[in-house]
């Protein structure tokens, strides 16, 4: 396919990148792999509804029309319900109430205060997550991983659609990855290939666009890039995700859409798709809406792919194609990013939880021995090693201000029974 070769991999034109901190996200993610925060959203509009009406009995709210009267033993809740609604009171013939306009005075006060403590609980449950915790522009980062040889943590910045790099004891990501040739795109999983030193990251487009696929690679002491391939075909709907390297350097990346795997040349050609009906064990939207996610290289030359809203996991031969679904004792539901501990134990990272999977057979089976529940108001979404410890990378960051706080999470794994 010369086109794609010529037209799609660009190798020696790449400047170099600024230095220059990412634009802050507009706001969450709006995309379905990330349901968790659209739920939080949605929970919090329908309990401030409720609270609304239940502490009014008699002088309901409204919104410029009167309001039906509501009488309910949740009336007691009337304290916070003042915290959480600030629209103007109005009786049953929809005239303003006495002391509507005082209320409304004081409830912006009151949501500053319960601001501030929820800064505070959120600081509380850092504090006891351990690992790594720095700053960093945008709400969203989906993958880190750690640099041996670096000396570092490259986690991806999502809307800021670039790499951050994070080294102990700054506190402060630094931004090293900026393309503009992939200026407006999303940044999201991402690989460190330590043979040829360089990493190798995964854009997509922005939701609720789902055409661009491309996976960049960039030189890890320069930052120079190497190749900017395009993997997605003029029509189609696709979601790249995560990104796995092999011994000779072939890039394999994820289609969390079409259940697919793209494989791209060491000098960034793309050489086909990897497509195989094994791939959906279910059919239907809810097994599928969010399919082929985390992918790992086997060092005896195969691939892990588990597929999130399915919970399966693939043992596929890139050479062959072959793909065989691993027979898995437990759970692996809503898995996410993944990281070999050893050739036997295999961490997958996710929500509510991360687990950690062994095998004793070469992954034709395996079992579900450990699970490790992080930061409960975090989301687990990729997973790394840094001198034999786990470290789960949590998408969501938290903060009043512009830069927000991210986690790597030191992950102890608590052990779990055997299924009899």
């Amino acid at each position: 396919m010369p086109s794609i070769a010529q037209n799609r991999a660009s190798t020696d034109k790449s400047p170099r990148f600024r230095s220059k901190a990412a634009p802050g996200a507009a706001g969450l993610a709006k995309t379905t792999p990330y349901l968790n925060c659209s739920f939080c959203f949605i929970l919090v509009k329908q309990t401030k509804e409720a609270l609304c009406s239940a502490s009014h009995s008699h002088t309901p709210c409204t919104t410029g029309r009167p309001g039906r009267l509501v009488s309910s033993p949740l009336s007691s809740l009337r304290p916070l319900h003042l915290a959480m609604c600030c629209r103007r009171q109005r009786g049953p013939d929809g005239t303003p109430v006495d002391g509507g306009r005082r209320r409304r005075r004081g409830c912006g006060a009151v949501l500053a205060v319960l601001a501030l403590a929820a800064a505070a609980v959120v600081a509380f449950l850092e504090s006891t997550a351990g690992g790594v915790s720095y700053t960093g522009d945008g709400w969203l980062h989906e993958c880190a991983k750690w640099d041996a040889e670096g000396g570092r943590f490259l986690a991806s910045t999502f809307f800021g659609g670039g790499v951050a790099e994070v080294r102990a004891g700054e506190g402060e990501e630094r931004v090293v990855v900026a393309d503009p040739d992939a200026a407006g795109r999303v940044a999201l999983g991402l690989a460190v290939d330590a043979p040829r030193r360089r990493l190798l990251l995964v854009y997509c487009d922005r939701p609720p666009r789902f055409g661009y696929a491309a996976l960049a690679a960039y030189d890890l002491g320069s930052w120079r890039r190497l190749f900017l391939t395009r993997l997605d075909v003029p029509g189609e709907s696709t979601f790249p995700d995560d990104v796995a390297a092999d011994e000779e350097g072939n890039a394999y990346v994820t289609d969390a859409s079409g259940n697919k795997i793209w494989k791209v040349s060491p000098s960034g050609v793309l050489l086909g798709v990897i497509k195989n009906s094994t791939f959906v064990q279910r059919p239907g939207l809810r097994h599928n809406l969010v399919g082929l996610n985390g992918i790992v290289y086997h060092p005896n030359g195969y691939l892990l792919v588990v597929h999130t809203f399915g919970g399966d996991l693939f043992k596929v031969d890139p050479k062959t194609e072959a793909v065989h679904a691993v027979k898995v004792q437990g759970s692996l539901g809503r898995g996410d990013g993944m990281e070999l501990l050893s050739p036997t134990r295999l961490v997958v990272a996710g929500t509510p939880s991360s687990r950690l999977v062994e095998s004793s057979d070469d992954w034709e089976t395996a079992r579900v021995t450990g699970q490790y529940v992080g930061p409960v108001h975090r989301v687990g979404s990729s997973a790394t090693v840094k001198d034999g410890d786990v470290y789960i990378n949590h998408i969501v960051g938290f903060g009043l201000g512009k830069k927000k706080t991210h986690v790597l999470a030191r992950a102890v794994f608590s052990p779990l029974a055997a299924e009899s």
